[in-house]
């Protein structure tokens, strides 16, 4: 059972590794003996979880790419595959929110949002599993979704237009990438307060998403780990493509 989980000798790409769902995936990653890769833009911060990564002994780095420039993404896939032969597990992460009101939220801030959450990663999926399709390497593609996907969540209409959007581009790449042999899946995460979204827990919200949480608790990051590792490991997870996995607490499942 622990080979099945055992992803030594794996290169891990985390676009959005600086984040604080994101960094903790990571160390998933490497817990599980994946080499790590993180992106983002504050080095400084990157540099710390690097230290947090090379406790495990594994290989660990850092490559600075801004998700919202299409030539930073395209860079950063050739530096992996020219430095490591290509990539074995990719995860999308990088994601912003905003609590505007509707009747407030200008064009510039939609425009920015969809650019993070939907349009970066579908560009980052094109790049990267170009690269492994030329050298006939499979993959594991784990796309970052939300409960407001499936459940479209008052005061963040964008972020959950965007969040319902990767799930429709990873049933379609799931299709689109399997005879090159890459799969492609969605983690769909309930509450776990981090940067983008602690500006919009409120008293009331906090309330109101325990009401609906049957767990009555917010997720902790870690709790994240487990099916991150699962869809990533092949042997494990070989057959799983196009698939949505919900780590919620039971907010999903609740209905009334």
């Amino acid at each position: 059972m622990n080979e099945m989980f055992n992803l030594q000798d794996k290169i891990a790409v985390v676009m959005g590794g600086t984040s604080t769902l994101g960094s903790s995936m990571a160390l998933g990653l490497a817990q599980s003996g994946a080499d790590v890769v993180l992106t983002g833009r504050n080095e400084d911060k990157a540099n710390s979880i690097l230290k947090e990564i090379k406790q495990y002994d594994v290989k660990a780095d850092f490559i600075k790419t801004d998700v919202l420039q299409m030539d930073s993404i395209k860079e950063a896939a050739e530096v992996i595959d020219k430095k490591y032969g290509g990539w074995d597990i990719l995860i999308n992460a990088a994601g912003v929110n905003s609590s505007t009101p509707f009747y407030e939220i200008k064009e510039d801030e939609w425009d920015s949002i969809m650019d993070v959450n939907l349009k970066s990663v579908m560009f980052t999926c094109q790049q990267f599993a170009r690269k492994n399709k030329e050298r006939e390497r499979g993959g594991s593609i784990i796309n970052i979704s939300s409960v407001s996907s499936i459940t479209p969540l008052t005061k963040v209409v964008t972020y959950s237009a965007s969040k319902a959007a990767i799930n429709s581009i990873t049933e379609f790449m799931a299709q689109e990438l399997a005879p090159d042999n890459i799969r492609v899946n969605a983690i769909i995460p309930g509450f776990f307060p981090a940067e983008q979204n602690r500006k919009i827990l409120t008293e009331d919200r906090v309330k109101s998403i325990m009401d609906h949480t049957p767990m009555k608790r917010f997720g902790d990051p870690q709790e994240l780990q487990g099916a991150v590792i699962w869809l990533a490991s092949e042997k494990a997870a070989g057959f799983v493509t196009g698939s949505m996995v919900t780590v919620d607490g039971g907010f999903g499942a609740t209905k009334i």
